[in-house]
Parts: structure tokens; sequence; C-alpha cells
């Protein structure tokens, strides 16, 4: 989420150098208006006029490619304007509507697997964007509930889901969250984010997705579930060596 434009100007900035020097592509993502939070007083971000002049910023200044969320339908034509990856949320990947209006934008879109549903189920999903006339797509697995305030992985779903015919990413910070188990807000288990992004290279995936922040404690959104910034580069480079063993 958008919390300042210095911050994400500075978290940009830092991981697209290391990025660079590694050879791997990097996309950008914050969200301008984060409307799922846990708790109604929760913050969610600078709204959509404020937050999409910073990601013009990042895109401008830094040079990388920027991808944001969106949830309504009129969202998906302003943020078109600005970014160039829109991103369905889990919660709203049965959308039909807000689907087809990121698909008719003609960028590209990033499809997040809902929580309730199985890896063969997202092909529908997929379908509906492909109707819609989108032809560049991204699947992104983030773990399936399991119980209560729990989510788990099955490494099947990468191969599964490239079945479909379009890369699949995998977000290693969104799928070790523990939902609603901090009361008022969701829990997480940092830890085990590397562990995942490590399993999820050795399946095949064909990107991460990863949450960071210089101090996750600090943030205003997915705290916990959050990699400190400053772990990151020495994390890239375990994560590419694992890459480049399965070439």
């Amino acid at each position: 989420m958008i919390e300042s434009e210095a911050l994400c100007l500075r978290v940009a900035a830092f991981l697209a150098k290391h990025c660079a020097r590694l050879g791997v592509p990097y996309v950008f993502k914050a969200s301008f208006d984060k409307a799922n939070r846990t708790a109604a007083k929760s913050f969610r971000g600078p709204g959509q006029d404020a937050g999409l002049a910073v990601l013009a910023r990042v895109r401008s200044e830094i040079g990388v490619p920027v991808l944001t969320d969106i949830h309504t339908e009129s969202q998906a034509t302003a943020a078109a304007e600005v970014v160039d990856v829109l991103q369905i949320p889990a919660f709203l990947c049965r959308q039909t509507d807000l689907i087809e209006a990121a698909a008719v934008t003609g960028k590209i879109v990033n499809l997040k697997k809902g929580q309730f549903l199985s890896p063969a189920e997202m092909g529908r999903v997929v379908a509906k964007a492909i109707a819609a006339g989108g032809e560049r797509l991204l699947v992104t697995e983030r773990g399936t509930t399991f119980g209560y305030h729990n989510l788990v992985v099955d490494m099947r779903g990468i191969p599964q889901m490239q079945a479909f015919g379009f890369p699949v990413i995998f977000d290693a910070t969104h799928s070790v969250q523990l939902p609603g188990a901090g009361g008022d807000q969701s829990g997480g288990q940092r830890e085990f984010a590397p562990v995942l992004a490590r399993a999820a290279v050795a399946a095949g995936a064909n990107g991460l997705f990863i949450e960071t922040h210089p101090d996750p404690d600090q943030a205003l959104s997915d705290g916990p579930n959050m990699i400190p910034l400053r772990q990151l580069p020495q994390l890239l480079e375990e994560l590419l060596r694992i890459h480049q063993a399965l070439a």
C-alpha cells in the first residue's frame, strides 16, 4: 500500500538497482486504495488520484514498470492510463465485470487466485479474461484457506496453472499471511516467506511477488508477512541460483 511518495521512491530505487545488478526483471507494486482491509478504521491509502500520481512518478523517475490493484470497473480505466499491469485482487477474482474491465484496457492483467479456489478453478477466471480480449495475462498463487486464520500452499498448483498458457507468479508474502489472526488486522509469519519463495522457484514459478518495507513492524498494511527491505538482495541472489540450477 502507498504510505508515502518518498517511501515508494526509496523502495523502488533500492530494488531496481539490485535487480539490475542480478539481471532480474523488476515490477514495482503498490496499492492506491486497499479496499479489503480487515477493519473499517484501517488506513486504505491515499486514494485514486493522489495514488496514481505517486505511481506515475515512480514509473518515470525510477524507470520501472508499475503494477497496482483495482477494485471497480472505473478504477480499471483510470489506472490503465498510468500503470503497466492491472491486478485483480484474490477476493475479487470471480467478479466478471471487473475482470472484463481490466482486460479491455489492453494492459497486462495479473489474476490473483482466490484463497477459496483450487488451481483448476482458476482456469475459468483465465477464460473470462480471454473472452474479454485479454491476451497478456499472469496468474498468481497466494495460498489456500486452511481452517481459521491460516493458509497453505500446494506447489502442484504452479504447473497446473501454467497449463492455462500464461506465466504463473508466486506471492511469497501473502501466502504466509494469517487472515484475521490479529483481531482487527491480519497476522503473518514472515520467517516462512523465504522458505516458500525458494520452494516456488524450484517448482518452476515464472516470477515472484514479494512485499517489503524498511521497517515491517511499522508498516501500515501487511507488516507481519513482509520481508525487511535490507534482506531482499541476499534472498534474490539465493532465488536466482535456484532458478539457474533448473536451466
